[in-house]
């Protein structure tokens, strides 16, 4: 049977150390952090996520603005915020919840974002810079993956990994932040030929295509480390749950993230870091 990887557990104690170090920054640099972040429409899962990032900015003593707008929002006026916030020097990490509705041009709004104030990591100077070994913003729930692993002191080098999914949101920088661990990445999605037969391969197995239970016992190596990115609702039940099908993989896996619990609070742990990154380049430029 699995042990359980609690992500719950690890940004817990994570938080408790940046609260220290936050409540030095009033007299250290005459304020503390600030993360100011947008979001668009009344989507049930944004508005949980945004919640989750309220309540640690409050746990840590960063400051939180939160801008609502309505779905109907244009995209200029979208456009028009971020740069009003890209100019406020009081403002260090700025965060678009998504999805954004339709109208709206994503991938436009990820690069107005000044990206010394992008503390998603997903403005394409800042993946570049992952890709180039460069310094840079690391994209929040790679870097909480990573972590997770490093938490169960497990050893990547020289690991096979299998990363389905290859968004730049997820897929594509969990994979080069493994292949700098010195593992060997395998990436997939769900069309691939012959899916089964390698990811049965693989010491690691990161799921993130947003197919829920799409993982089951028949896809997974005998002690696996097995994480599951995905947030999706059961079709039968109405529940949250992950790309993996916790029940039937949690007797071949070692170890095993649950959703929620897993990936999911050490994400909104990462970009706590990433606002306190930002923080401290800002106030030492």
């Amino acid at each position: 049977m699995a042990i359980v990887i609690s992500g719950k557990e690890l940004a817990k104690n994570k938080k408790m150390k940046m609260k220290e170090e936050v409540e030095a920054y009033s007299s250290l640099y005459g304020r503390f952090p600030h993360l100011a972040v947008v979001l668009v429409g009344e989507d049930p899962g944004s508005m949980s996520y945004v919640s989750g990032k309220e309540k640690a900015c409050s746990e840590i003593g960063i400051l939180n603005t939160t801008i609502r707008k309505e779905s109907t929002i244009s995209e200029n006026e979208l456009l028009e915020i971020i740069h009003t916030l890209n100019s406020d020097d009081r403002v260090d990490g700025i965060l678009v919840q998504l999805p954004l509705p339709g109208h709206i041009h994503t991938e436009s709004i990820i690069q107005a974002i000044r990206k010394d104030k992008d503390v998603d990591g997903f403005h394409k100077e800042n993946v570049a810079s992952l890709y180039l070994k460069q310094p840079g913003i690391i994209s929040c729930t790679p870097k909480g993956i990573i972590e997770l692993l490093d938490s169960i002191e497990y050893p990547i080098e020289g690991k096979r990994a299998c990363v389905l999914g290859r968004s730049n949101i997820v897929g594509m920088p969990v994979s080069k932040l493994l292949l700098d661990r010195n593992a060997t990445v395998t990436i997939c999605h769900s069309k691939t030929k012959n899916l089964a037969s390698i990811t049965k391969e693989a010491d690691i197995l990161v799921a993130a295509i947003g197919k829920p239970k799409f993982v089951t016992a028949d896809m997974v190596k005998d002690g696996a480390v097995v994480i599951d990115v995905g947030v999706n609702r059961d079709i039968d039940t109405n529940k949250l749950c992950g790309d993996v099908d916790f029940e039937q993989v949690k007797t071949k896996a070692e170890y095993i993230t649950k959703v929620p619990g897993g990936v999911g609070p050490m994400t909104i742990c990462c970009l706590m870091e990433n606002t306190i990154e930002c923080f401290l380049k800002h106030v030492k430029e």
